[in-house]
């Protein structure tokens, strides 16, 4: 269960681009899907809220599109790297809120990162089911997804768990979930400097207290997660 009112845009979808969407709407998200190419929009145009054909290389076309009013649009053009810096620059200037592009190899992500793209793809890496989770989540870190819609998820600490006990947060009675570890960040000494690095806690206590530089690992259906962090964050 995502959480109320996720609107994202899907630009370029191809192969890769309509997984991340189908996903997405399969989430309940409201998804509208771009591409300049007709045959592609007729592909997934009856799974998605709004499917058109754009060039998205358009700063006007963009516009008349009230993109800057989603939570997110996702550039996945394929072979064509100068239209997606163009889309990303463009999307940018604009102030939508979230941009997230695919790159290929480290050299496309490198560029990317020089124009301003915070959220990076790389589909040798990403899987568009992974992609759609975090999309709709911020708070997950990563996630590995299990039969009858279980997922073992981590979970950045939301912020109304910080400074409480696992005992007085319920995760178990509250939540229906299952706490696996909590990941914790500790300084280290390396040389003269200190750093500062993850360690898993084992099997936290009930008295354990929640940091908020904290990672939660924990299981339970997707719908359950979803609902512990929106109630928390």
């Amino acid at each position: 269960m995502p959480l109320q009112g996720n609107k994202f845009a899907v630009i370029g979808v191809g192969r890769y681009g309509s997984n991340i969407a189908r996903r997405l709407a399969q989430k309940g998200a409201e998804v509208f899907c771009y591409d300049m190419d007709e045959e592609k929009i007729d592909n997934v145009k009856d799974e998605v809220a709004y499917a058109a054909t754009l060039d998205s290389t358009d700063d006007k076309a963009l516009i008349s599109q009230n993109i800057t009013d989603l939570d997110g649009v996702v550039v996945a053009i394929g072979e064509n790297f100068e239209a997606t810096i163009l889309t990303c620059a463009h999307l940018i200037d604009l102030g939508v809120k979230r941009v997230i592009a695919r790159a290929h190899g480290l050299q496309q992500k490198m560029i990317l990162e020089k124009i301003g793209v915070k959220e990076i793809l790389l589909p040798e890496e990403e899987v568009a089911f992974v992609v759609a989770e975090r999309l709709l989540n911020p708070s997950i870190v990563s996630f590995l997804q299990l039969p009858d819609d279980y997922e073992i998820a981590e979970v950045k600490a939301p912020r109304n768990v910080v400074n409480r006990s696992l005992q007085d947060i319920g995760l178990r009675d509250k939540y229906h979930l299952t706490l696996i570890t909590i990941k914790r960040l500790f300084d280290e000494k390396e040389g003269k400097e200190l750093v500062k690095e993850n360690h898993l806690l084992g099997v936290p206590s009930s008295e354990t207290v929640v940091y908020h530089t904290d990672t939660l690992i924990i299981f339970g259906t997707s719908r359950d997660v979803a609902r512990f962090i929106e109630i928390n964050q």
